[in-house]
Parts: C-alpha cells; sequence; structure tokens
C-alpha cells in the first residue's frame, strides 16, 4: 500500500452520479482502492460493530488500511457488542477513533426520560443526540468530508434506492458494499472465517441500542427497530441541523 498522498482541500467538490455510476463498475476492494487513490485523506470510515462489521473492516484493512475508523458508542449497546468489538479490534488493527455522546446516558435519561420510548420525535432527538452529533465532532475533528458506511440496499426498504455516492450536506458518503445480497455477505464471512456477532444466532438481523432493538420474526428488518416507527438511527438522514455537515 502506498502512502498516503497530500490531496486537494475539502473545498473540491465530486460529482456524486459520477462517482457513483463509476464505482457500480468495480468490486468492493477496488472501490475502495479507487477512492483512497483520489481522495487520500479527505477519507473517513465507520462501524457501528454490527452484524455485518466483520465484512468492512476486513476490506478496509486488506485495501485501505491508513483511514481513520469512527465508532461512535452511544451507551447503550448490548454488552456483546462491545466484546464483540473488542475481537475485531484485536483481528483489524486499524486507526480507530472511538467517540461519545457529550451528554451522559444517565444524564439524558434524568432530562428527557426514554426518549426512544417517546415515538418518533424522541427517537429523533435520540439519534441526533448520541449519533449523528457524534459522527459530525468527528469528521470535523479528523478532517474529512468524504464517509465510508458499510450501508448495504438490502438492509431494509428505506436503503433500497441509495446510490454508490450521495452528497449529504457538505459530507459526501460512498457504500463500497452496497450492492451486496445478503448470501454475498454470508459467502464473504464464510470464505474469511470471520467471526459472527453474538447476537447473530438468536434471530438479530439488524444491531442498534439494547433498548430499541428486537430479533426479526420474519427475516426481515423492517419493524426491528424504535418499535417499527423508523430504521435509521438518523446519520443517513438529512439532520436538518444547519451547523451540521451531515
Amino acid at each position: 500500500m502506498e502512502a498516503l498522498r497530500t490531496v486537494p482541500g475539502l473545498s473540491e467538490e465530486i460529482d456524486p452520479e459520477g462517482l457513483s455510476s463509476e464505482l457500480a463498475g468495480l468490486r468492493a476492494g477496488q472501490r475502495l482502492e479507487l477512492l483512497y487513490e483520489r481522495l487520500g485523506d479527505r477519507l473517513v470510515a465507520s462501524t457501528s460493530f454490527g452484524l455485518q462489521a466483520a465484512v468492512m473492516l476486513k476490506l478496509l484493512h486488506d485495501r485501505t488500511p491508513n483511514v481513520p475508523v469512527v465508532f461512535i458508542d452511544t451507551g447503550f449497546l448490548f454488552p456483546e457488542t462491545y466484546q464483540y468489538a473488542q475481537d475485531l479490534m484485536e483481528r483489524f488493527p486499524l486507526d480507530y477513533r472511538i467517540y461519545h455522546p457529550t451528554i451522559s446516558a444517565a444524564r439524558m435519561q434524568a432530562l428527557w426520560g426514554n426518549l426512544w420510548e417517546e415515538g418518533r420525535e424522541g427517537a429523533d432527538q435520540y439519534g441526533l443526540l448520541t449519533k449523528v452529533e457524534p459522527m459530525n465532532r468527528a469528521l470535523r475533528e479528523i478532517g474529512g468530508d468524504v464517509w465510508i458506511s458499510g450501508l448495504r440496499r438490502a438492509h431494509s426498504e428505506s436503503r433500497q434506492v441509495r446510490n454508490f455516492a450521495e452528497q449529504q450536506k457538505k459530507t459526501l458518503k460512498v457504500y463500497p458494499i452496497l450492492d451486496w445480497a445478503d448470501a454475498q455477505v454470508d459467502l464473504f464471512f464464510h470464505q474469511n472465517k470471520l467471526p459472527r456477532h453474538p447476537l447473530a444466532e438468536h434471530g438479530y438481523v439488524t444491531m442498534g441500542d439494547w433498548h430499541s432493538t428486537r430479533p426479526s420474526e420474519d427475516g426481515s428488518a423492517n419493524g426491528t427497530r424504535f418499535n417499527g416507527e423508523r430504521y435509521e438511527c438518523g446519520l443517513h438522514l438529512d439532520s436538518q441541523t444547519s451547523d451540521f455537515q451531515i
């Protein structure tokens, strides 16, 4: 792997549609290599240490090991997720950057109660406090404006119309495994002998915080987050906050 390149300033614009079309014709590893070659230290990756996290971490480790990897610790993750995270960080040494909400879990509950139980409005506020603000802060402090995410179309109905590259405010988001079906993910796990999240065998098809994620009854991810009122935690939606870059 060549040394990290010096790249133009963050103000240089990228054509999302053109980049998306170019990425569509490549394999996942090639997509990462192209992004690294062109955009260098504008790149920031993220991981939730969820059910498929090992796939992206393996690809990043093999193809673009210098890219910082942000982990947002909400303070409400399953114990199994923290254990899995430790395992994967040891297996795939990368430049991990761990970020937390600026408000503690105890203070949040004391001030607003269990926001995740307060309908769509409460879930939106919860996502803004625990996911969106920390990720926005990470991008700002690291200095990146191109965000690599492991989002896939197969995750949910709300993600089926995504493109390989999308502009979200000042941040360009890119999805190297967007077109991977569940069967391709399973094959990658098998071929590379990757460890599974401990809760995968208990019916979970998506992974978030313990209080708002439940196993699937029919194998579908729809309805498994926030009592079915929403699937996204907020990171992949416009934050509606004018001073955030996502």
